[in-house]
């Protein structure tokens, strides 16, 4: 293991660990690598390892972390394991603070030892950010090659079919071949069903919050069904705080002006505004929103009709808050997270696709005139990234290059083996959020319908984040341990 510290947190003992992986997987078995038996190898597994690496990326590793998590009392005793597959994409493993922090952490610390991957490019796993991007365009520039295909070359290694890899290297390598259970959140039921097509045999049992991807795969498909639901949040977002409405109204207009600017120089526009709307699918954000927009106006008493008394009615002089400001960009920013807008609509490409990806929130969002930045009621978009988004975020502008080829490629990594998912003897137990703004419920459903052993818990008491409280992962659990789902497990 390569062991880089080991320490207390309140409640829970953790080590911090760090292992090589390879940059291109292709060509290349996690069983190889770590230089152990194969074993039965699952058809894309097979093909993967078959393929030809991209030619500049052979040879290279990146850093992959990973923090293990268990009771103090549990230090030296040998324990299941349990990995955390993360939301996302781009988003690195949480960082705890006490065994309380999360409700899932909680409920798993009483099983398991839990082990936390910072996935390939977050946070201590070779980070990718606006200046990794420009490095790659440099080693391009060296090779003489187009600065901007590297670049999306690059890209293309830190999604799905990837990162199963790594974690599979993990299993065998750090943890002698264990075979663990997976718990995904959002973005980690994407992972955990590739995982499922492509390594089946190290997973003991597999539990989603919120996050099983349709397949058929298709990034269109998607925001055609979460569009609607954008509507409907925002509408009842307004009908439960109406003097929020107003403030959105007012502020939209001030916008308008095209003169605002956000602390790190970018325009505070319309549409920027737009995006803080990404939460509404997450308990309880038109609360956080409300209390937000308390800071917009200066001037008054913080509704909008006394902020625009103020000014004797001239929009134009409104004078947008600085704190409300600081917090639309911490809100909307991706300096924390750049990978989480660039690879958002190619966590959808599986495999050969008929057609380049192109933009499919901002299609969709162009044939509905509502969400118009000229329109009132301001409809928000929810986990929605557009093309202006790589021309005015400083931390996004880095990735634009890229972004221009990834949207008409067409090559990618194939995620899913429906065969295979048919076959799959694996319990896998999801909860399903009967209102999930982000992942349809029905397209969920749809899948989890030609998935063998799996079970699905509809729900609409949680939201999309639900895994995060005290409840749902312990339904989860004692769901799965009443089937005897866990036997041999626990």
């Amino acid at each position: 293991m390569g062991l880089l510290s080991s320490y207390y947190l309140p409640g829970i003992y953790v080590e911090d660990c760090s292992v090589e992986v390879p940059l291109d997987w292709r060509g290349k078995s996690p069983a190889g690598v770590a230089g152990v038996e194969a074993g039965e190898v699952s058809r894309l597994a097979a093909e993967s390892a078959g393929l030809e690496p991209y030619g500049p990326f052979a040879g290279k590793n990146i850093r992959l972390f990973y923090r293990t998590l268990c009771l103090p009392e549990n230090k030296s005793r040998e324990l299941p394991l349990i990995v955390y597959l993360q939301g996302g994409p781009g988003g690195a493993g949480p960082r705890v603070l006490d065994a309380c922090t999360d409700g899932w952490v909680e409920e798993a610390l009483k099983h398991f030892r839990v082990v936390l991957p910072d996935q390939r490019g977050t946070g201590r796993s070779s980070a990718v950010d606006g200046h990794r991007m420009e490095a790659v365009a440099a080693e391009a520039r060296e090779l003489g090659l187009d600065e901007a295909v590297y670049q999306a070359e690059y890209l293309k290694r830190f999604l799905a079919d990837s990162i199963v890899r790594d974690f599979e290297y993990l299993r065998l390598a750090e943890f002698g071949g264990a075979r663990w259970v997976t718990l995904g959140q959002s973005y980690g039921g994407f992972l955990t069903l590739c995982n499922l097509s492509t390594f089946p045999a190290g997973v003991a049992a597999s539990f989603v919050g919120g996050g099983i991807p349709h397949v058929p795969a298709s990034a269109a498909d998607v925001y055609a069904h979460t569009f609607p639901r954008m509507v409907r949040k925002t509408t009842e977002w307004y009908a439960r705080y109406p003097v929020d409405q107003e403030r959105v109204v007012l502020l939209a207009d001030r916008l308008a002006a095209g003169d605002v600017t956000l602390p790190d120089g970018s325009p505070f526009s319309v549409r920027r505004l737009q995006l803080i709307g990404g939460g509404l699918g997450m308990k309880p954000a038109p609360e956080r929103l409300h209390n937000l927009l308390d800071l917009a106006f200066s001037d008054g008493d913080g509704s909008a009709a006394s902020a625009l008394a103020a000014v004797d009615g001239d929009v134009s002089k409104l004078y947008v808050n600085r704190g409300f400001a600081e917090a639309v960009l911490s809100n909307t920013g991706s300096s924390s997270n750049p990978l989480y807008w660039t690879l958002q609509e190619f966590i959808y490409a599986d495999g050969e696709l008929e057609s380049p990806i192109r933009w499919a929130a901002a299609r969709e969002a162009a044939s509905r005139p509502e969400f118009s930045a000229d329109a009132r009621p301001l409809m928000m978009f929810g986990e929605a990234m557009f093309p202006w988004m790589f021309e005015e975020d400083p931390a996004l502008k880095p990735f634009a290059a890229a972004m221009d080829v990834l949207m008409e490629d067409t090559h990618f990594g194939k995620l899913y083996d429906t065969e295979q998912l048919a076959a799959n003897e694996v319990k896998l137990q999801c909860a399903v959020y009967f209102d999930d703004l982000y992942v349809d419920s029905g397209l969920q459903l749809d899948t989890l319908s030609r998935v063998g052993r799996s079970h699905a818990w509809v729900t609409n008491e949680f939201e999309h984040d639900g895994l995060h409280g005290g409840l749902v992962f312990k339904h989860l659990l004692d769901e799965a341990r009443n089937r005897g789902d866990l036997d041999g497990v626990l």
